[in-house]
């Protein structure tokens, strides 16, 4: 069995590699689906988050609003800490158990983590081979204005509230530069593939 985390920062490209390492048979354990499962009514996560935060970060249909929660907690640090400190454990034993779970039904399977905040939760010690989706924050800007409709201001800010390309690089074992075309990505990926199921 293979345990890989891949990481960076927000519109760096890790999850179209963790898609195209799916694609090739790799069980991919999605963070940000874990959060937004966890945050659903009725889990302990959503119920601390809005005795935390107050009733405005629940929507009308009585689910969380992520928009008025990230309002919140990306203008300040100490908010964001607080988010962090609530969802984090959480998180940490969910991907735990499904882990487990991937390695009982298959063991050689190649286990991918789609994480964009490993280098934040200084988590490093249990994996394989860390694999980091690189990206200069310039060409990341440009991708959230176009792709995720932000303003120049709103993308800047969530930058600055990662940890920075120097930081999440030194975790590297592998490093794919998602700066050129999808092509020269995706081949990049192809090979990581090759590598990991000769590990496995």
């Amino acid at each position: 069995m293979v345990l890989v985390a891949v990481t960076g920062g927000i519109a760096s490209g890790k999850s179209t590699i963790s898609r195209r390492l799916a694609s090739h048979g790799a069980v991919v354990v999605d963070a940000d689906q874990v959060v937004r499962d966890l945050q659903q009514p009725g889990q302990a996560v959503f119920a601390s988050i809005v005795e935390t935060f107050g009733p405005g970060v629940v929507g009308d249909d009585g689910a969380l609003d992520r928009g008025a929660l990230g309002a919140i907690v990306f203008a300040d640090n100490g908010s964001l800490a607080q988010l962090n400190r609530i969802v984090h454990p959480a998180v940490r034993d969910e991907t735990q158990r499904r882990f487990r779970e991937a390695f009982v039904n298959d063991p050689r399977a190649v286990v991918v983590y789609d994480v964009p905040l490993l280098a934040e939760a200084r988590g490093t010690g249990e994996w394989d081979v860390v694999v980091v989706a690189h990206a200069p924050a310039p060409v990341r800007i440009e991708r959230m204005i176009a792709e995720r409709g932000m303003t120049r201001e709103e993308a800047v800010a969530r930058i600055a509230n990662q940890v920075g390309d120097e930081e999440r690089l030194a975790l590297a074992d592998v490093v794919i530069d998602t700066a050129g075309t999808m092509a020269r990505t995706l081949a990049q990926a192809d090979a990581l593939w090759s590598d990991l199921r000769a590990r496995s």
